[in-house]
């Protein structure tokens, strides 16, 4: 854990680096001179609103000198892929203690409309990406196109969901976690895509090494430089299935996880295209290396994402022991703890918070047309034939999923839609007042997306099985990987499931799962 000291000079330092004012004394630095191009990691942006956005890139410098150096980056705002019409330009400092991640968050920017941006170090002009700023808030836009992704692990596959994705040209990409993993390369090689050489990941270092890696792919840059992307976290970011403060007990002591986790933490704020208010706005009862990544983005009267944290607050997992290296699955007639009411997987401040959007989300008539509720893993239930139970996921949190049905069903916002991921499989569910009763009456809307690349763990013949014991699931596959669409109007929600012909191959083709739509009004999905 870093001292206070440490910790206030790292927020002074990321809340410069994100002002797109006059740089102060100490950030200035004279352009270098470059032997290969700083800007191999491509560009984005993130979390539009409707006068900014935030722009990102990150250097990679080869020469020593220049790694210890702060670095002076000059960006620009255009209406055109030229740049003959800039509209906004400015510089901003790459600090060494940020790993030369540039973050400038824009203000002043026209609501609802398209831009480019750029950055430029020396004679080095990175890739142009292309934004756009959400509609004013009394506006009600007559389409919003989502992409929602998760789940990319390196070795298990490559990335051509993302090239597929960055053709089909969304408004906004969510990607709802695991945008790193933390181990490495697997001792046989056999059945994966591709290898690295990387560690299992612990340091600072390590994480940086990580996100470069994730980051090289070109089609990760393109998917990136097409649109705005607004990201959460879950396990793999740190690692595998832990849970708020606690580090797995066969991987090192308390102390050193906090270590792990922190470090685990500040790459990922280097590496997003992130606010600094997420730096400088923990919960308040959390660790001074907190950061606040639930967050609200509007846009404007059609669309009302809740993009959420299921990991940072979440209680240990039901019945898992302290050595063991994952959450597994526990028989629920042997794990009482399941049932208890205290334990939360978002924690109480976010049930609180959340209660609260969703509440506003109601209070004025047509205020909202649609409520998303935007989080890392499938929410509804999987009754299992087995009468096991996985305990890191919803599942695993009962109590906590009973409140925030509670919460749906008390302030019955228009039309409330979960998105999730995680489990690398797509699922399609009608979301019931109670999860256990598929009689009650149904109040939201699910989708759950399958990976990017990752494997499933499961089998279909399995995965049908849990289908026949479950009435509120529409569609479950455990066998293809690809992202989904959701193109949202003022009387419709139409999610289209896109799937990779066969994730192993860089060239792979893509296609339609399926196709469902919600109707405004009428919770539930049905097939197209």
């Amino acid at each position: 854990m870093l001292p206070i000291l440490v910790r206030r000079t790292f927020l002074q330092n990321a809340a410069c680096a994100a002002t797109a004012a006059v740089l102060p004394r100490w950030a200035w630095s004279t352009p270098p001179t470059l032997q290969s191009n700083p800007f191999t990691l491509g560009v984005a942006s993130g979390d539009p609103t409707p006068d900014g956005v935030v722009l990102w890139t990150r250097l990679v410098l080869t020469q020593p000198a220049q790694m210890l150096a702060a670095h002076t980056v000059r960006w620009e705002v255009a209406h055109d892929a030229r740049f003959a019409q800039i509209v906004q330009k400015g510089e901003a400092p790459a600090l060494p203690q940020l790993g030369h991640s540039v973050h400038v968050e824009l203000r002043g920017l026209q609501p609802g409309r398209g831009y480019h941006y750029r950055f430029m170090l020396g004679d080095a002009v990175s890739t142009v990406g292309r934004t756009r700023t959400a509609p004013a808030a009394g506006d009600l836009p007559s389409a919003l196109r989502i992409a929602f992704a998760s789940c990319q692990r390196w070795e298990h596959g490559h990335y051509a969901a993302w090239r597929h994705l960055a053709a089909e040209q969304p408004d906004l990409v969510l990607f709802l976690g695991d945008y790193i993993y933390e181990y490495a390369t697997p001792k046989n090689t056999t059945d994966l895509a591709r290898t690295h050489s990387l560690r299992l990941a612990t340091t600072l270092a390590d994480y940086r090494d990580r996100y470069a890696l994730h980051k090289s792919d070109p089609a990760l840059q393109a998917a990136h430089a097409t649109c705005p992307w607004s990201v959460t976290w879950d396990d793999h970011e740190v690692q595998n299935d832990y849970a708020a403060s606690t580090g797995l007990a066969g991987r090192g002591d308390a102390i050193s996880f906090l270590a792990q986790r922190g470090a685990a933490w500040q790459a990922f704020y280097e590496n997003m295209p992130l606010r600094a208010a997420s730096l400088n706005r923990p919960a308040p009862d959390t660790a001074w290396d907190a950061l606040q990544v639930y967050r609200r983005l509007r846009w404007g009267q059609l669309a009302h994402i809740h993009l959420l944290d299921s990991r940072q607050y979440r209680s240990w997992q039901a019945c898992r022991s302290p050595e063991s290296p994952s959450a597994g699955a526990v028989r629920g007639s042997s794990c009482a703890e399941l049932a208890d009411p205290t334990r939360t997987l978002l924690g109480t401040t976010q049930e609180q918070w959340l209660d609260a959007g969703l509440a506003a989300d109601a209070t004025a008539q047509g205020a909202t047309r649609w409520s998303v509720i935007a989080q890392q893993t499938l929410f509804s239930p999987r009754h299992y034939p087995s009468g096991t139970v996985t305990t890191d996921n919803w599942d695993g949190y009962p109590a906590a999923r009973a409140r925030l049905l509670q919460s749906v069903g008390r302030h019955a916002p228009r039309n409330t839609v979960l998105l999730g991921g995680d489990i690398h499989q797509n699922y399609v569910c009608r979301v019931h007042a109670d999860a256990d009763r598929p009689d009650s009456p149904v109040i939201a809307s699910e989708f759950c997306g399958t990976s990017i690349s990752s494997r499933s763990g499961t089998t279909q013949d399995k995965v049908d099985a849990v289908v026949r014991h479950n009435p509120h699931v529409l569609l479950a596959r455990c066998d293809l990987r690809g992202y989904g669409l959701a193109d949202i109007t003022p009387r419709q929600w139409t999610t289209t499931l896109r799937v990779l012909d066969d994730p192993m191959q860089p060239g792979s083709g893509v296609r339609t799962l399926a196709r469902f739509v919600v109707q405004d009004g009428h919770a539930g999905p049905v097939a197209a």
